[in-house]
């Protein structure tokens, strides 16, 4: 089978994208990448031999466009769609797997336009607009929030399976600022530092390069040892030695820990589109999960109070039953019977 993968702009879209050609390969089908000259894309494919081809095309976003902006965004779209049209024409692709992001307007198109599968995973609790427009036309949506999804579970790179275990007690907590770093947690990870050393609970903190000079110097005032990191590409082995997240909300990282079987303490970034980060927590604390908090002045309190009160073993147990295996070779397998109907 030949495969396009297309979408992105944020790294939770690439992060499916990155799960999704890992199966694909593994099942011996040859996958091509279009994403965007914008967002994360060429950072994340540039070099990836995954890929047999990878393609950026010169897209921006719609959504928070006005006006001519918005003329603008779309005159792109559509002069990207032409260009993946003849992309997908030239390696005779049968089927499109888009994750989601603007990225993913202009092969997702241009693989309508030429009457060819159409395949969507939804990342968040809420839809975003364009797999919105997209899913009438789609052969398959996929959602780990859905009921009606045909396949349960969200599709996370092998290692988190492989690594992951039940916490026995809570040794190690982590706070995980994301590649760019978020203020907010690195501000309640220094505040909340020294009672934690106090405590007995040893400190992993993913601070983003941006903020962690700062970050590294207010440890070093506060005299606490931590295992500090601006960027690390060893997220997985963090995560797999943490007992308790402090974490955003972003898909991708939330069903890492919970693939993981790492419990943890959500914080919504509060600008997300359609508020969906809340939104992907809250699913979490309705089925028991985990913890989800709104930025506030009582955030300390309510962030050492969980640790005060968590079971970290049960919350563990209980994700780990919860998370579906090879979700990515699942949904690879939808699009080869699809195909063959």
């Amino acid at each position: 089978m030949k495969l396009c993968i297309t979408g992105g702009g944020t790294g939770g879209h690439l992060m499916i994208a990155e799960a999704l050609v890992e199966a694909g390969v593994k099942r011996g089908h040859e996958c091509i990448f279009i994403g965007s000259t914008k967002g994360q894309d060429k950072k994340y494919f540039e070099h990836n031999s995954a890929f047999s081809h990878v393609y950026f095309l010169e897209t921006t976003g719609v959504v928070n466009q006005k006006g001519a902006g918005k003329l603008k965004a779309l005159f792109k779209i559509f002069g990207a769609m032409l260009e993946a049209r003849a992309i997908l024409k030239k390696h005779n692709i049968q089927a499109t797997y888009s994750v989601g992001g603007f990225s993913a307007a202009a092969a997702s198109f241009a693989t309508l336009s030429l009457l060819r599968p159409l395949f969507i995973h939804e990342q968040n609790a809420v839809e975003g607009r364009l797999n919105k427009l997209l899913r009438p036309f789609a052969k398959s949506f996929v959602s780990a929030y859905s009921e009606d999804s045909p396949i349960k579970g969200y599709p996370v790179k092998e290692v988190y399976y492989a690594n992951a275990r039940v916490r026995q007690k809570l040794e190690y907590v982590i706070f995980l600022g994301g590649s760019h770093g978020a203020k907010a947690i690195n501000d309640l990870a220094l505040e909340v530092a020294w009672k934690l050393t106090k405590m007995g609970i040893k400190i992993i903190h993913q601070a983003g390069e941006a903020d962690y000079e700062r970050v590294k110097a207010e440890y070093e005032k506060l005299g606490v040892e931590v295992e500090l990191y601006g960027f690390t590409k060893e997220l997985p082995t963090l995560i797999q030695k943490a007992d308790f997240a402090i974490s955003r909300a972003g898909a991708s990282t939330l069903w890492e820990l919970t693939t993981n079987g790492c419990p943890a303490f959500y914080i919504p970034y509060p600008y997300a589109a359609a508020d969906h980060q809340y939104h992907n927590a809250n699913f979490i604390v309705e089925n028991e999960l985990g913890y989800r908090e709104r930025e506030g002045e009582a955030l300390k309190s309510k962030l050492l109070q969980a640790i005060k009160e968590v079971d970290v073993k049960t919350k563990s147990e209980k994700l780990l039953s919860y998370t579906s295996k090879d979700v990515a070779a699942q949904m690879i397998q939808e699009v080869e019977e699809k195909l063959s109907c």
